[in-house]
């Protein structure tokens, strides 16, 4: 499908929700009128642009015209210039037009929940997932995210066995979900006396946190609470109360824990966040897994068996596999430093969504 069709089909769909809006009786339906002014506000900058596009191309020709004639030498030549001007700008405009095409993951703007936790390579993952997690912690400031530790099961040894916690700000989902997947890291562990090479490596989990839009319904029925002693930093008072929450979902077996905070009433509150969160990130792994039948995207951002990114100290050196991109700031992107690794992704993701549409 060229753009043009395409254009001409988001117009066709504008139109239609212009005659929708105008009828007196969607108001008795305010739902379908909150969802058809959305809709609305989305394709109207598009048909701006598509008239714009249409109104550069009839210059365009009617500059073609003119030179045809080939009768006024003067004027033949400004129509030339001026379309080689107005073919820029049509360049230009189509470049624009095919990003604002791409559907917008309606996820991206949400708050999100992070796990990490240490995979095959011992107390060295476990390391590995506390340098993780300080990067990411590092990232959240320069984006003015904040962040709450919800549950920790640290290591003996420094860093932890898994940590989760979530993140709120402005386009959170929209920049973290590239980061779910197997992370491998390749060093020399202090404890190594011969100075030999391992790799270790840590799982990431990044959920979009459910919010009231969502409708995940849990029978609390289908829920076992069990309270225990918080086993994370908290002075005297985690000592004393037995105010951590593990919630089990018996349906689906699904575990969380939830011991940051002061209450058992709050720490029940934000399980059960994460626990909807889980819930919900089930049925989206059912949706992305019929996309994934059609579109066989390279950015994976479901996939957390995948292998996405190997970190090698000796080297100084990031890779990312999905897109073969390698960086040799190491010191730098672990000190939080990740908005280029994010932003080639997200380009990447992009251009497969855009070839998807346009094909």
């Amino acid at each position: 499908m060229d753009l043009e069709e395409k254009l001409r089909q988001v117009k066709e769909r504008y139109e239609e929700i212009n005659q929708a809006m105008a009828d007196p009786a969607i108001y008795d339906r305010p739902q379908d009128y909150a969802e058809l002014t959305k809709e609305h506000t989305q394709l109207r900058e598009l048909v701006e642009d598509y008239n714009r596009w249409k109104s550069l191309t009839h210059q365009i020709t009617g500059n073609e015209e003119l030179v045809e004639l080939d009768e006024y030498d003067e004027l033949t030549e400004m129509a030339k210039s001026e379309n080689r001007e107005l073919k820029q700008k049509i360049a230009r405009l189509e470049e624009e037009i095919k990003f604002k095409l791409i559907p917008k993951d309606p996820d991206d703007s949400k708050n999100c929940i992070v796990e990490i936790r240490a995979g095959t390579g011992g107390d060295e993952a476990a390391l590995f997932a506390g340098d993780l997690f300080d990067m990411y912690r590092r990232y959240a400031d320069s984006q003015n995210w904040k962040m709450s530790v919800l549950s920790v099961a640290d290591s003996e040894k420094g860093g932890f066995k898994e940590i989760v916690f979530e993140l709120s700000g402005n386009e959170v989902f929209g920049k973290m979900k590239y980061e779910s997947g197997v992370h491998r890291v390749q060093r020399v562990p202090e404890t190594e006396s011969q100075g030999r090479v391992h790799t270790s490596a840590a799982t990431v989990a990044v959920l979009p946190e459910v919010n009231e839009d969502v409708n995940i319904q849990i029978d609390m029925k289908d829920v076992r609470v069990d309270t225990f002693r918080s086993s994370g930093a908290g002075g005297q008072h985690v000592n004393k109360t037995d105010s951590a929450i593990r919630l089990t979902h018996e349906p689906s077996g699904l575990v969380v824990e939830c011991q940051q905070e002061r209450s058992q009433h709050q720490n029940k509150e934000k399980a059960l966040v994460m626990l909807k969160t889980k819930l919900y990130d089930i049925e989206m792994e059912k949706i992305r897994s019929v996309r994934a039948a059609d579109r066989k995207s390279q950015v994976s951002t479901g996939d957390r068996s995948a292998k996405i990114r190997t970190y090698n100290f000796p080297q100084g050196r990031l890779t990312d596999h999905r897109i073969n991109l390698t960086l040799y700031n190491l010191d730098d992107i672990l000190k939080g430093n990740i908005g280029d690794v994010i932003k080639a992704l997200r380009v990447e993701d992009n251009l497969e969504k855009l070839n998807a549409i346009m094909n």
